[in-house]
């Protein structure tokens, strides 16, 4: 399916080098002010251009088509649609194929057949997040006074970011990273125990991101190596705080007052120039795969504000389900 949430409810269509990408959001209050300049900050995040990033770029302009009367929100469903204008579909004919390795070409073509739009990735592609960041927009107007931050805090395996990026473009190679996000101002008892804890709603829209690989809360992995003493985290008033935060500010799958922090690791992006020796579908033979046409080298430089548009999704669901009503926000 290609929906998440209950009464925040965010949809994707679209395909990579299709007519455009979209993104439909459900259940969202009436009376909020929103209008296209509201999304130009943390589009712009996202946009390609840079050292590492691939040269394809689009405009990215958002095309509100629902949901919007008057500069303020309807309670109907909102639509926003972005043009894919800069396409170079025959780049992608060779996948049909061979099949990039680590990509999701393969699985695709098994699963779809001959029906499978593999121009850019189709809707595999990266580029369908960025209605993710749309809807994050969205969501971010209605959480108040919560606060969302992420941050690229390593990427090829050093903090030195840039010069790991710099290294990847000379090689011809892609390197991966890690983004680290802070949610501040959570109140107390947000999520359920099991199936819907935070973890679990943030771990499951996390990894609709194309190339997270994996997800950590507070001490993350390094908890498997401490005592209970050392990890437990002292509560120091009657509001939760809490003097160390290894829990990352969820117990029992519910929220706890002090600070969320999760960080999440990004892959090396599947599409390098390096030659890679794998299979032709067609043949049935090993074959060399050079792959050309626009790519990016470090995925996970566009990522972070993508990961804080997941959080703030989730908590905006969040918050409408706690308060089982919609709020009119003027």
């Amino acid at each position: 399916m290609n929906s998440f949430g209950q009464l925040f409810r965010v949809s994707l269509f679209g395909e990579s080098h299709g007519k455009c990408i979209g993104v439909t959001i459900d259940g969202y209050p009436a009376g909020v002010s929103l209008s296209e300049a509201d999304f130009e900050y943390d589009l712009k995040r996202r946009k390609s251009g840079s050292d590492g990033t691939t040269p394809r770029i689009e405009s990215d302009k958002p095309n509100i088509i629902s949901g919007i009367f008057n500069g303020k929100t309807t309670g109907a469903p909102i639509t926003i649609i972005f043009e894919n204008k800069n396409v170079h579909p025959k780049d992608y004919d060779i996948f049909k194929d061979i099949p990039r390795p680590g990509h999701a070409d393969f699985v695709a073509m098994k699963k779809f057949g001959v029906f499978n739009d593999y121009r850019g990735g189709g809707h595999f592609s990266g580029r369908l997040t960025i209605g993710i960041v749309a809807a994050g927009v969205l969501a971010k107007k209605i959480i108040h006074p919560i606060k969302i931050s992420s941050a690229l805090i390593e990427a090829g395996g050093t903090k030195n970011i840039e010069m790991a990026v710099e290294a990847a473009i000379e090689a011809g190679d892609s390197i991966g990273g890690i983004i680290e996000c802070n949610v501040k101002n959570v109140p107390v008892g947000l999520g359920e125990p099991l199936f819907d804890s935070v973890e679990s709603l943030i771990s499951h829209i996390v990894f609709s991101i194309p190339g997270i690989k994996g997800i950590e809360f507070g001490s993350g992995f390094k908890a498997a190596e401490m005592r209970g003493s050392k990890h437990n985290d002292p509560i120091i008033n009657t509001e939760g705080k809490t003097s160390t935060n290894n829990a990352g500010g969820i117990n029992g799958g519910i929220t706890n007052g002090n600070d969320i922090i999760f960080r999440v690791a990004v892959k090396p992006t599947s599409s390098i120039s390096i030659t890679q020796h794998t299979i032709n579908i067609k043949t049935k033979e090993m074959s060399d795969l050079t792959i050309e046409g626009r790519h990016d080298i470090c995925i996970a430089l566009r990522i972070p504000v993508i990961v804080e548009a997941a959080a703030a999704i989730v908590f905006a669901d969040l918050i409408m389900q706690e308060n089982k009503i919609y709020r009119v926000m003027r």
